[in-house]
């Protein structure tokens, strides 16, 4: 009985989790891109025209809010190098190998070199940003001119001086910069700073206000993609959010939904922060400076393109002077410590949900356990371990129950045989004889709940956690993120939760009994497509409660004998 109310308990919590994001899979956008969209219109920034200007922010008119840069503020120098005119520069890092748009100065492919595209892949990196569709991600920034000012949008062609940057050995800082000159002699410089080591890069738009006139303007910074076509290496009965997600002090961390935008465009007043698009494993974020008051907006626009971004206050630049624009731009894992530093709040991009206080500090205890192993997998099992030897006294207290269930079996078949089809006398004797022998039925419940939201936890922590992204563990076991590939481990899983119910008493009613003997097989066919690092933990806790409950049961069987 206990044994059905363990399986059930845990089946209840993990199909909830299931319909959940079945809804969240059923009742998300489901854009079809419209087959009149062409790839070349609809995504690459080769020409000013490919992306409608109706993705840009709008500017205030008003002078009376726009403040006044001083004639003593710092002018960027020009570069003395002979301008080029080439469709794209090339940029490549200790971690980056990007592709930066002429026109805009737009970032249209970043490759992350220190993560292979694909399992046993040593010439390709992942691709995180691409210009093109399906599953099309770009980052776009430019200025907004005022007042008749002129300005370089993300439409607008620039002019570079190399068409390939690349950080050497021992370098540990990078600069590429584009230049555009207005008619008048406004001079921008768009200048991108690498520094070895991070995933961060500084982005600036320097104006050097060459005219007869005040400059009057605002940066803004925008992301754009379109929703998945592929999960990719993950299942299908997986999960995984792909969207916007914003941070404030006020608010702290939000999802910005793709069906969210469509409904309503989002006009927010915010001091710092960060807006970001996620996918699994992987985000893109622009990071405005945090004591800077910007708006953070959203926008979308035709072939199922949606767009997220941040927009400053407007600026006034003296004839003769400067002022520059700066802001973070990342495009990374999703790293907890790595984007901790970088920004407060970007860490939660990695998203445990509403178990986030649980999740996290098992993710910490992971990570130290793998620090010293060295392998995933042995940490997983240790972590396993761990938390099974945390609540060894609570689980004890359920497997007491379950053993001296067992113990009752006989008696109850007795019972049962003596009352034939009388359900209602057949139970009072059952708990007559359960106060006669001290047995609580429910005695095992308490313990199972409270275990619950430490499963679903870490649930989310192997799911959500890029370092098990083609993480080995052995043998055959070659990524722990994607599904076993000879199906060895859900079988394991299968066998030992038959054993399981065979430590138990069989449920007294036959139908339950025939629905328990059905589950071990319906659940080595589910967790056959799930990453074979969360099969290896369920395998690893079943186990050691296989261990735990036979030991607890030998002893009641060996005391009652005695007795």
């Amino acid at each position: 009985m206990d044994n059905l109310r363990l399986i059930l308990f845990f089946s209840l919590a993990f199909i909830l989790m299931m319909i959940w994001q079945a809804w969240e899979k059923d009742y998300g956008p489901k854009p079809q891109i419209a087959a009149t969209t062409t790839t070349q219109s609809a995504a690459s920034n080769s020409t000013p025209s490919s992306i409608p200007t109706t993705a840009v922010p709008g500017t205030e008119s008003s002078s009376t809010a726009v403040p006044v840069i001083s004639s003593n503020s710092v002018v960027p120098q020009s570069a003395s190098a002979t301008p080029l005119s080439v469709p794209s520069v090339s940029v490549k890092t200790d971690l980056y190998t990007m592709e930066i748009g002429t026109v805009g100065g737009n970032i249209r492919k970043v490759f992350l070199n220190k993560y292979p595209a694909s399992l046993g892949d040593k010439k390709n990196s992942f691709q995180l940003m691409k210009p093109d569709i399906p599953d099309l991600f770009v980052a776009q920034s430019g200025l907004i001119g005022g007042e008749g000012s002129s300005a370089p949008s993300h439409e607008t062609p620039y002019q570079v001086s190399a068409n390939s940057f690349t950080m050497a050995d021992g370098q540990d800082e990078l600069q590429v910069d584009l230049f555009w000159t207005s008619p008048d002699g406004v001079k921008v410089t768009k200048r991108f700073t690498y520094h070895r080591g991070t995933y961060l890069v500084t982005v600036q738009h320097m104006v050097e206000n060459g005219s007869d006139k005040p400059w009057v303007g605002r940066e803004y910074r925008q992301l754009m993609r379109t929703p998945p076509e592929s999960k990719g290496a993950t299942s299908k009965l997986i999960y995984t959010y792909t969207g916007g997600a914003i941070y404030s002090e006020e608010n702290k961390y939000e999802k910005i939904k793709f069906d969210a935008m469509e409904e309503s465009k989002l006009e927010r007043s915010v001091k710092g922060g960060w807006i970001a698009m996620l996918q699994h494993y992987f985000l893109g974020a622009w990071i405005p400076p945090q004591d800077q008051q910007g708006t953070f907006y959203t926008n979308t626009l035709p072939g199922n393109r949606y767009v997220l971004g941040a927009y400053t206050p407007s600026v006034s630049v003296a004839s003769g002077s400067g002022y520059n624009f700066t802001t973070g731009f990342v495009a990374s894992p999703k790293l907890q410590d790595e984007l901790k530093a970088i920004s407060k709040g970007l860490d939660l991009s990695v998203d445990y949900g509403w178990l986030t206080v649980i999740a996290q500090p098992i993710f910490w205890l992971l990570k130290h356990i793998q620090a010293v192993v060295v392998n995933w997998g042995l940490s997983i099992i240790l972590l396993t371990l761990l938390i099974k030897l945390a609540f060894f006294k609570l689980s004890e207290a359920s497997y007491k129950s379950m053993a001296n269930m067992r113990r009752m079996t006989p008696r109850i078949q007795a019972l049962k045989d003596r009352f034939g089809e009388d359900k209602t006398r057949l139970n009072a004797a059952m708990m007559e004889l359960y106060k006669k022998e001290k047995i609580n039925p429910l005695g095992g419940c308490l313990p199972i709940l409270v275990q619950i939201p430490v499963f679903i936890s870490l649930y989310w922590v192997l799911l959500e956690s890029v370092e098990m992204r083609q993480a080995p563990f052995i043998f055959w076991i070659e990524d722990l993120a994607t599904k076993d590939p000879y199906f060895v481990l859900p079988l394991i899983m299968g066998i030992t939760m038959f054993i399981q119910q065979k430590l138990n008493p069989a449920p007294p009613d036959p139908m339950q009994a025939k629905i328990m003997m059905a589950l071990p097989f319906v659940f080595t066919v589910f967790f056959a497509f799930f990453p074979s690092g969360l099969v290896l933990y369920w395998v690893t806790n079943n186990t050691l409660s296989i261990a735990q409950q036979w030991y607890i049961t030998r002893q009641i069987e060996n005391a009652t004998a005695k007795s």
